[in-house]
């Protein structure tokens, strides 16, 4: 992968082929976000320190780590992906009122460059689906900044992601979002 500084933010993407390289590595390509940009509507609910936090949410740093792990970039439907998927691990613990208030809130109050579109929510829809399916349990729960020193391999086995099973949804995706800049460079 190139260095952060020759990759912009709606360019990266981490990819699943990529086992075996460290999370940390991956992590130093990451053009992340400044934690003060992010909206305050968006921290209320994805931030695990709110009083309203939603079931999966996370600290920037995780929900980074949780995009390299899974395999996508920082295009909005990326970010659906992995907000659902996240939820998803929550498995019983993810209330349906959760999904509607995010799914209203991401759709409709969010600022503009936050703000989800029907076909962002399908991705939603689609990582809800992966992540309560997967083996893994609260990802967001797993303190992935203590691992930069792993391989992602071991990381993914760790959890209970398999590649496989996630590449099979990503194909899904790209035969119900075909030709987005998302759908075109997912790990299929």
């Amino acid at each position: 992968m190139e260095s952060a500084e020759k990759i912009a933010w709606n360019q990266w993407n981490p990819g699943l082929d990529n086992d075996n390289l460290t999370l940390g590595e991956v992590k130093e390509t990451l053009p992340g976000a400044d934690p003060t940009d992010i909206s305050l509507l968006v921290r209320l609910l994805e931030n695990p320190k709110s009083p309203v936090a939603l079931t999966g949410a996370a600290t920037l740093e995780r929900h980074d780590c949780i995009h390299i792990v899974i395999g996508r970039g920082l295009l909005p439907q990326d970010e659906a992906f992995v907000a659902g998927f996240t939820m998803g691990t929550g498995k019983d613990e993810l209330k349906e009122y959760e999904t509607l208030i995010f799914k209203v809130v991401s759709r409709f109050l969010y600022p503009s460059i936050y703000r989800y579109t029907a076909k962002h929510l399908l991705a939603y829809e689609l990582g809800l689906e992966a992540g309560r399916n997967s083996d893994c349990h609260k990802i967001y729960e797993f303190p992935l900044e203590e691992h930069y020193g792993e391989t992602l391999g071991k990381i993914r086995k760790e959890l209970g992601i398999d590649t496989g099973y996630l590449k099979s949804i990503y194909r899904r995706e790209a035969e119900l979002l075909p030709g987005t800049k998302a759908t075109k460079r997912l790990p299929v």
